[in-house]
């Protein structure tokens, strides 16, 4: 039995130094997004919804509000969590979503409340139009459990928000300690291949762009 485990430990060891001598090949380039910034939007929405997201295009703050209205209502949502960056505090969505009775948690609330939450709204650091990924920074006014918890997710992103390729992305996030890559809405398929949407984070997913 020793002997076994000594060969198969030894063959592990070959194939870790052999790969360590191989150069890490270069990434081929991706296909990026053409056209302007409106017809990068587009593409980036169309990619959100190929992944079963929702998604919208706001102009103003008062089409950001009906628009509020229409999330509040269809999805009965009582309790928010809301990123406090100062994206969001500009847009006042905090504010519009008091103002719909909608109650604010703090994402420093205990368990218990945070699990009550029913929608959980944050903006974007980093968008991948390809693949309508969203790339959100883990920091002190970004808390995780806001994209992570609810059952709802509202990601608010802007056309500057745009990433050209992976690259760019991940040139974005360089430096940061944390941070969530979000595609659609959670997805987990069981070993006969059953998909189910929601089982390890949200099962709504919400993609607006703003652009006022």
């Amino acid at each position: 039995m020793n002997s076994t485990r000594e060969m198969i430990l030894e063959r592990v060891q070959v194939a870790l130094r052999d790969g360590a001598r191989q150069a890490i090949p270069a990434l081929p380039d991706a296909p990026r997004v053409p056209g302007d910034a409106a017809a990068r939007v587009a593409a980036t929405l169309a990619a959100i919804e190929y992944v079963s997201g929702k998604t919208r295009r706001v102009k103003s703050n008062d089409e950001l509000q009906r628009a509020l209205v229409d999330l509040v209502s269809a999805e009965r949502i009582k309790k928010a969590l809301v990123w406090e960056n100062s994206f969001l505090r500009e847009l006042r969505v905090a504010e519009m979503l008091t103002e719909l009775d909608v109650e604010i948690v703090s994402a420093r609330a205990d368990k218990h409340t945070l699990a009550q939450c029913d929608l959980g709204v944050t903006s974007a650091d980093a968008v991948l139009p390809q693949t309508g990924t969203l790339a959100l920074r883990t920091t002190p006014e970004q808390a995780e459990v806001v994209s992570l918890l609810p059952r709802v997710h509202l990601a608010i992103f802007r056309p500057t928000d745009l990433c050209e390729d992976l690259r760019e992305m991940l040139a974005r996030l360089r430096g940061d300690s944390h941070a969530v890559l979000i595609t659609g809405p959670s997805r987990t398929a069981d070993i006969e291949k059953t998909l189910a949407l929601g089982v390890h984070g949200p099962k709504i997913f919400y993609a607006w762009s703003f652009e006022g």
